[in-house]
This record gives C-alpha cells, sequence and structure tokens, in this order.
C-alpha cells in the first residue's frame, strides 16, 4: 500500500520542476477524461436517434466541435483539482499558445464560420451555390470547409470563412424550383405572334422545363439589330441549367430555320463622305 501511495505522489521526472504533476493527477485525468468520452458519447446516441439524417449531420458536427472545448475544460478543472498548479502551467506555454494562435487565426475563423453555417443552415447538402463566379452542388460540410462540385465534375474545396466574408448565391435554399430564361433576337418585320407560339411550344416539348409554373414569353426590346425576345421556364435541376439552355437553343435554332424565322447578326451602316466634292 505504501508503495501505491508513494506512485501516486511522484512527480513525473521530466516536465521538470516548475510544471509539478504527479503520477496520480496524470491517472486521474486519463480516468476523467475516458468518463467524459463515455457521456458524451451516451448523450450523442440519445439526442440523435429521433433526429432525421440532415440534423443528425448538422447536431454531430456541432457537436465534435464542442466535445473539444468540454474535453480541455475537463482537462484544466481535473488538474486543478488534483492539486495540480494550473497557472503554472498556463505561464511556461504562453508563448508556445500565442504562436499556436497566430498560425491557427484562420483554421479557428473557418471552424466557427462552419458552427454558424449549419446552425442557420447557410448551405445544406445538394443546395447549388454561386461564390466568386463558380457554380458547384454541395457535396459535404465539414467544420472547416465546404465541398461542392462543378458542372465539369471538378471538386471546388470552399474554406468556411468565405461564405460569411464573401457574397453568395444559393440558388436551391429557398426551393429546388428555379426560374431561368433564354435569350434569342429576331429579324425586323418578323411575325411576333408566331415567335412567341413557336417559343412556347419547344418550351412544352422539354422534358426538363416544367410544366407548372407555365413558361413565358417576354418581348424583351427592340435591339440595334433585333427583336428581342426572352423564353422565362422553370426547372427543377439547376445544377445542370447549361444543358437544359443548350438544349433548348438547339431547338429554338432548328425551329427558327424551319419557319423561315432569321436570326439576325448585328450590322452597321458606314457612309464614307468625300470632302473633295
Amino acid at each position: 500500500m505504501e508503495e501505491v501511495t508513494e506512485f501516486w505522489g511522484k512527480q513525473i521526472p521530466f516536465l521538470g520542476e516548475s510544471i509539478n504533476i504527479t503520477y496520480g493527477a496524470l491517472i486521474i485525468v486519463v480516468g476523467v477524461l475516458f468518463l467524459t468520452h463515455i457521456v458524451l458519447k451516451f448523450i450523442r446516441i440519445f439526442v440523435t436517434r429521433r433526429l432525421d439524417e440532415a440534423d443528425k449531420f448538422r447536431f454531430r458536427a456541432v457537436f465534435s466541435f464542442l466535445k473539444y472545448i468540454i474535453f480541455c475544460v475537463v482537462i484544466v478543472v481535473a488538474l486543478d483539482s488534483s492539486g495540480v498548479k494550473v497557472t503554472a502551467i498556463l505561464a511556461a506555454s504562453t508563448a508556445l499558445f500565442v504562436g499556436i494562435g497566430l498560425g491557427m487565426q484562420k483554421l479557428f475563423q473557418d471552424i466557427i464560420s462552419g458552427v454558424f453555417i449549419l446552425i442557420d443552415r447557410t448551405v445544406a447538402i445538394n443546395d447549388v451555390i454561386e461564390i466568386q463566379g463558380k457554380v458547384g452542388k454541395v457535396t459535404a460540410i465539414s467544420l472547416r470547409t465546404t465541398k461542392a462540385i462543378t458542372n465539369d465534375d471538378k471538386t471546388l474545396v470552399i474554406p468556411n470563412h468565405k461564405f460569411l466574408s464573401e457574397i453568395l448565391y444559393n440558388w436551391t435554399q429557398n426551393t429546388v424550383v428555379t426560374r431561368e430564361f433564354v435569350e434569342v433576337g429576331v429579324a425586323y418585320g418578323t411575325d411576333v405572334d408566331l415567335v412567341r407560339a413557336l417559343l412556347l411550344g419547344i418550351a412544352v416539348q422539354e422534358a426538363a422545363i416544367l410544366n407548372e409554373p407555365e413558361p413565358i414569353v417576354l418581348f424583351e426590346n427592340f435591339g440595334d439589330s433585333a427583336l428581342v425576345f426572352k423564353l422565362h421556364f422553370y426547372i427543377s435541376d439547376s445544377f445542370n441549367v447549361p444543358l437544359i439552355k443548350s438544349d433548348l437553343r438547339y431547338s429554338i435554332n432548328k425551329t427558327f430555320k424551319e419557319n423561315n424565322i432569321k436570326i439576325p447578326f448585328p450590322q452597321r451602316d458606314v457612309y464614307l463622305y468625300n470632302q473633295n466634292q
């Protein structure tokens, strides 16, 4: 028994005299950390068992961040309760903590931003987003980064702080249905009612375009070289909008040719004056 007591109170030699940590205090800290891990695991299972998959993901991501904070607090409290001078440890590590803090400033900024994103649901999995001119579908959200895949199958890895410091366009946050348009110009003198009917007929035949809300055609403007029309339509797959618009343009070009409707190109009349006359 005396040997156990002696071992329990024996100071760990390699830490130096300024930091007095005994083997007993170390065992207590390890035991408390293990018990904390078990309790936190039970809380996570208990809370998430009735949540849907999306809410489970958000809770686990935020909970993992809180878990590290809880472990840090538990270590400090356990050491202090074991008689260890925590202030001495902190004082001896001040320079190290300052260096780590400066080096990991962006990391912590990303983590805090990730927590805000998960809590207020700024971005969710499968959302189609646009940031800094890049468009992609969100595939994963972690505490530090958000991953999205672009139309050309490239992966965007976005630091989470970008969502708080940059302007973000979330195409599908309100609903998966979005309104798009294709613009086309026809020659002056063309039957505008025929143009409208043809554009609506093309939209109805396109499988990717929704019938409700109905597509509409707007006579947009009298352009310099053409009468400008916009075909507005609704789709439920914003991620593939470039492909859908391309198919529409193919159909418009083919249909207009079949109906002798010309799509003009810009023209300019140039007059030359002879100053000698």
